[in-house]
């Protein structure tokens, strides 16, 4: 035993446990917290309320939170993942009985303190349930097709439940999820093929149908997806959010408008800015090089993520190490993608940046499940 491993072994175990945090991970949680600490102070006028100073604090109990969560050993989450994607399904059918309504979708429980979105909750409990699954089924079940079956339910469930509030971004998210965690547990590329097809087939016969006595679509969403290919036929209309995100992002150059002085932003021009198009902000106020930076740091976590999956010897831990970091990057990359007008605008917020306490304490009990993968892998 070397002299640094019986100093190491010396040290109380809760200590060490701290010690054997990645600290990189978290500073770098941390670092990209504080980019939106700093652009919620800016969309507010100058000033810490009434978005940046709630979003600090629930950060700094996200945090704590992490720790707490690192320091439980990973066979507990394992043993709990059942019971917490059930207690997630049950939240979702509590939200299509009694939840709270807001601009026009239903997808929260009020709790006095809060308003908790379980959608959110179920990102991360599905992750860990399909990890799991795959940590108990053999290798060699993986494909067979009764094995394929039963994720694809439990993937379907709380699809089909988060489309009831309305909410499809989640629901692309989940399901875009779901498909990553088979992927990655092994099973045969012929079903995603399968899948990708009667994809492709599904969007062919939607627009063949228009017009038709057979239309899938309703002429509105029909209207939305014309809105999307061209937000000029109707600026001021369906088309008005992308194009005002369209005129920030461009007008922002390399170095951007300098910070506080988007006039995009600061004058209103763009919708909630706030939350889904805060990315927009950053852009016009920093530029490419802003905006570059921010896609640095996404990578980063992806990076350090996906090295603590690889190096884990515990196949549970891997998979949803894999699964939190896929789903970190749907957030952002949907996002992205979103305000850029290259997706649809589905209500995906920018992690860590943008405004909201379920997103920020969901993703922060997230790194929570990597930190303690990492902290308890057989070493």
């Amino acid at each position: 035993m070397s002299y640094l491993e019986y100093n190491v072994k010396s040290v109380p175990t809760g200590l060490r446990k701290i010690l054997f945090l990645n600290w990189p991970l978290a500073l770098l949680l941390t670092a990209v917290a504080s980019v939106g600490f700093l652009m919620l102070y800016s969309v507010a006028g100058g000033s810490f309320s009434p978005w940046a100073a709630p979003q600090m604090k629930r950060f700094v109990a996200g945090f704590i939170l992490m720790v707490g969560i690192a320091m439980v050993p990973v066979w507990f989450w394992r043993n709990m993942a059942g019971v917490a994607y059930g207690v997630s399904v049950l939240l979702l059918l509590a939200v299509a009985l009694f939840g709270a309504v807001g601009m026009g979708a239903q997808r929260w429980i009020d709790l006095g303190f809060m308003r908790l979105q379980p959608s959110e909750l179920m990102k991360i409990t599905l992750v860990m349930f399909l990890a799991f699954y795959y940590d108990w089924l053999p290798m060699k079940k993986t494909s067979r097709p009764v094995w394929v079956l039963i994720p694809v339910m439990i993937i379907l469930l709380p699809v089909l439940l988060v489309l009831r509030q309305p909410d499809l971004g989640t629901a692309i998210l989940l399901l875009a999820a779901g498909g990553s965690m088979m992927f990655f547990a092994g099973v045969h590329w012929g079903y995603f093929t399968a899948v990708i097809a009667a994809g492709v087939g599904l969007i062919t016969a939607v627009f063949q149908s228009r017009g038709t006595t057979w239309q899938l679509l309703k002429d509105y969403q029909f209207s939305r997806i014309d809105t999307f290919l061209d937000p000029g036929s109707d600026p001021l209309g369906n088309g008005y959010q992308i194009t005002q995100s369209k005129i920030a992002l461009g007008s922002g150059g390399w170095t951007g408008r300098g910070y506080m002085q988007g006039t995009q932003s600061q004058l209103n021009f763009i919708p909630e800015k706030h939350t889904d198009f805060i990315f927009t902000t950053l852009a016009e106020e920093f530029g490419f090089i802003g905006a570059i930076s921010l896609l640095g740091l996404y990578a980063l976590i992806i990076l350090f993520c996906v090295s603590i999956a690889v190096s884990n010897r515990d196949r549970f831990s891997a998979l949803l190490t894999l699964g939190i970091s896929t789903t970190f990057f749907l957030f952002f990359a949907v996002n992205m993608s979103m305000v850029m007008g290259l997706a649809p605008i589905v209500g995906v917020p920018l992690p860590l940046v943008s405004y909201g306490g379920s997103a920020m304490l969901v993703l922060m009990l997230a790194f929570g499940l990597v930190q303690s993968a990492h902290i308890h892998n057989p070493r």
